[in-house]
């Protein structure tokens, strides 16, 4: 696999995770979530556990997430993508918008990728 087929693959691997996110496809995102995985939020950081059941909860409902520039680095068995997005999400029974920068860290793993990390930066301006 080249590197930009690989590159468009976590590209479109991480559009799909943003999709069951919002639809709380809490099974589709623990295959694709690897154990050790690690969520850092606004408020502070969960477990991949943690992460999934505050999806599943409701506790974070991920509404919408307006994609506005993507990157992808591959470094061997690595791929950190960065997402510029704007995202609607329901906390706590309160809508809010943000601007973030997300990172997201995936690790491939016999032939398959794994999220391993996943940070939001929020934006001071956008």
């Amino acid at each position: 696999m080249s590197s930009t087929d690989a590159e468009q693959e976590i590209i479109d691997l991480s559009r799909e995770k943003w999709r069951w996110m919002s639809e709380r496809k809490v099974d589709s995102l623990a295959v694709l979530f690897h154990e050790k995985a690690v969520f850092v939020h606004m408020g502070g950081t969960m477990s991949r556990d943690q992460e999934l059941n505050v999806i599943r909860s409701g506790g974070i409902h991920y509404k919408d997430a307006e994609i506005q520039e993507v990157s992808v680095s591959i470094i061997g068995t690595t791929a950190i993508l960065l997402n510029r997005i704007r995202l609607v999400a329901v906390v706590g029974g309160n809508e809010v918008t943000n601007p973030f920068v997300v990172t997201e860290v995936y690790v491939q793993q016999n032939g398959t990728w794994k999220l391993g990390s996943l940070s939001f930066t929020r934006l001071l301006n956008q």
